[in-house]
């Protein structure tokens, strides 16, 4: 036989109930605010940091300790996850003229001024902006057939005003373009130069003008872009399209002032 539960008990089980619901309720309303209140304090938290910093904040609420990491960017942290596009280029000057002959002729003659572009492959010429010049200017021609090009411009601080050439492959360019073409409307395919190329250039570097197949074994191609600030100008020469035909490239890289 159970023995029979006095008032007084009954009053403290109802008490201890009402204060662990009073309790649940207080901590249900305060999360909320404690995450508001984090979340406003790192937005006004300015303080240089470095990787591998850490930053610690306690809520005036609970006494809790949050330990962020200074390699989350406050905007993650805050919901914000727009990815940075580089600024618009100013449209460059082109022009052709058809003195290809003597062109030619010069710049045969002349060190590191002439290469072959092989079949399937993609030549970039890094030119950095020198700190005596405003502008770039190329011009460039080719035996026979057409080639491929676009300017590129790269915002990263120039250590060196030397003129380098990188030679890629197609098949390399086309893994790039694929990891980076995700999400656009209607990418135009790795290679098209018929229709432009729409690669990973276009979201990491400033674009001046979009790799096109120019007629250079007509007219030699010349044109000039003003310098946007520091950094380096990628002048792609594009034979990925081609299967069967290597091209003979003649080119001119200077800057003025």
């Amino acid at each position: 036989m159970v023995p029979p539960v006095s008032e007084d008990a009954v009053e403290d089980l109802r008490k201890a109930s009402s204060a662990l619901e009073a309790q649940a309720l207080v901590e249900q309303k305060l999360r909320p605010a404690d995450q508001g209140e984090v979340l406003n304090k790192m937005a006004k938290y300015q303080a240089p940091q470095r990787s591998g910093d850490i930053v610690m904040i306690q809520s005036e609420h609970t006494g809790a300790v949050d330990i962020l990491s200074a390699d989350l960017e406050s905007a993650d942290l805050l919901g914000d996850h727009r990815k940075v596009s580089p600024p618009l280029m100013a449209p460059p000057c082109i022009w052709t003229f058809a003195k290809m002959k003597e062109f030619k002729s010069k710049l045969g003659k002349e060190k590191n001024s002439c290469l072959v572009v092989k079949r399937g492959e993609v030549v970039t010429i890094r030119v950095p902006t020198h700190p005596e010049g405003k502008r770039v200017c190329w011009e460039f021609a080719t035996d026979d057939y057409d080639i491929g090009f676009g300017v590129y411009f790269d915002w990263t601080p120039v250590t060196s005003t030397d003129i380098t050439v990188q030679v890629s492959d197609s098949s390399e360019d086309e893994d790039e373009d694929e990891e980076d073409e995700e999400g656009l409307e209607d990418p135009v395919p790795a290679g098209d130069v018929e229709r432009g190329s729409r690669s990973s250039l276009r979201g990491r570097y400033g674009e001046v003008m979009p790799v096109y197949r120019r007629d250079s074994h007509r007219d030699v191609q010349a044109g000039s872009h003003d310098y946007p600030g520091e950094g380096i100008y990628l002048l792609k020469f594009d034979n990925s399209y081609s299967l069967l035909r290597n091209k003979t490239l003649y080119f001119h890289v200077y800057y003025t002032s």
